[in-house]
């Protein structure tokens, strides 16, 4: 996808962000995925206090159409305590499944490991809902590992819920 631009969000993009996320959400329901995403959980203010925070807010998009973003935090205590700086966490990664081709959710994932490793981590790792079989299935296929589980781990805007975690060297990443 020769004309994909990935950039970091500015406050401008926050509202584009939630839509996706809201969009996203409701795919999800649709396919019967209920217990992972649902709209209007999160504001422009969640993307906000992730940068405040020290994450990064990503945006990819083609032409004006934003068609994909993600969320990076260099620590993750509440999923994986308190961690050296070893790792980059990989969150709410999402896509326009109305217009972004097919590969543009993997595409995004190897561009957040990509900005893991240009960092010196050594692992790239996110948590995924432990009942998405399918979504666990395809981040094993993508060469991650999963290395444990949390119950119970605090959501923003909703119910605690318990996630698989799951890392990648990045050394493995090309």
């Amino acid at each position: 996808m020769d004309n994909l631009n990935l950039r970091l969000a500015d406050d401008g993009d926050l509202a584009a962000v939630v839509r996706l996320r809201d969009d996203a959400a409701r795919w999800m329901l649709a396919r019967g995925v209920t217990g992972q995403w649902q709209p209007g959980e999160l504001s422009e203010d969640h993307f906000r206090r992730a940068v405040k925070r020290g994450g990064e807010v990503w945006v990819a998009e083609a032409g004006e159409r934003l068609l994909g973003a993600w969320e990076l935090w260099w620590e993750d205590e509440a999923a994986w305590g308190p961690q050296p700086p070893v790792a980059g966490y990989v969150h709410r990664l999402m896509v326009d499944r109305e217009a972004a081709p097919p590969g543009t959710g993997r595409l995004l994932l190897h561009a957040a490991e990509r900005r893991v490793a240009a960092e010196g981590r050594e692992f790239v790792r996110l948590d995924c809902l432990a009942d998405n079989v399918r979504l666990n299935s395809y981040y094993l296929d993508e060469g991650y590992r999963a290395v444990g589980r949390i119950a119970g781990k605090p959501q923003p805007g909703g119910a605690p819920k318990s996630f698989t975690l799951l890392e990648k060297a990045t050394r493995a990443i090309r």
